[in-house]
């Protein structure tokens, strides 16, 4: 199991920055998510606990689920499916107000089950483009929220 973090101070209110990254449509806007939609709203609200999200990126498929939801400060989830299979524990987004803006911090831990090379091929190649595509989709944020590229840390 491999986890990942990525990081992003957004130079916009907390609450602004966690509504974009709640509303995972938004996603799109880069070119590594082709599709997104919200499946199912969730109990309180659209993107809250149960709700079901479905993504399609040039990577593949995946389907989940919000376990925890905390606005302005945090979301959990979990992804029930996926096309080519992953195993998943838990994804977690954070917001925390900072000089200058909103951090977020986005992780993840995922195994891509391969027998014998599945950890070695998380590693070297699986881990860096998930990165690469949750970097790509904080920065869509700062674009759309303050029209300049995020600061990465």
């Amino acid at each position: 199991m491999e986890t990942l973090t990525v990081q992003r101070v957004i130079a916009a209110p907390i609450a602004d920055v966690f509504d974009w990254c709640a509303t995972t449509t938004h996603y799109t806007r880069t070119p590594f998510v082709l599709k997104a939609r919200l499946a199912r709203p969730g109990r309180d609200a659209p993107y809250g606990v149960g709700a079901v999200r479905l993504h399609t990126w040039v990577i593949g498929w995946f389907r989940e689920r919000i376990t925890a939801y905390h606005p302005p400060y945090d979301f959990d989830y979990t992804v029930e499916r996926s096309i080519p299979p992953a195993r998943h524990e838990q994804g977690r987004m954070t917001f925390t107000e900072v000089p200058g803006g909103t951090l977020v911090a986005w992780t993840t831990a995922f195994q891509v089950p391969l027998p014998l090379v599945g950890g070695a091929l998380t590693r070297a190649l699986a881990k860096p483009v998930v990165a690469h595509v949750f970097g790509a989709i904080l920065d869509a944020a700062d674009t759309a929220l303050t029209g300049a590229p995020a600061t990465r840390r």
